[in-house]
């Protein structure tokens, strides 16, 4: 077993960092597109979404501020998460 978790040990980190990541997004996206409808979350609409995360679309919304700090966070961990991946994890 542990052997498993050895061999697996960067699939596994991106399984246990991803679990959250639709709940994260859902959120973001609510805030976003300012609906709470969960259609939101199977739509591809990214445009406004993509500039809400590299720019300020609402200064004055602090729930939006908070949730798109967080989202670049957990964006950039994965990203981290990836480059050392194609570094060191590969054998």
């Amino acid at each position: 077993m542990l052997e498993f978790f050895k061999n697996n040990i960067w699939l596994i980190a991106f399984i246990i960092w991803g679990l959250p990541l639709s709940y994260y997004r859902s959120n973001f996206r609510k805030i976003v597109y300012q609906t709470n409808d969960w259609k939101i979350n199977i739509k591809p609409l990214f445009i406004k979404e993509i500039k809400a995360l590299f720019g300020t679309m609402y200064s004055e919304n602090t729930s939006y501020i908070k949730a798109r700090n967080f989202y670049r966070f957990y964006l950039l961990v994965y990203l981290i998460l990836f480059l050392l991946y194609q570094f060191y994890g590969k054998s």
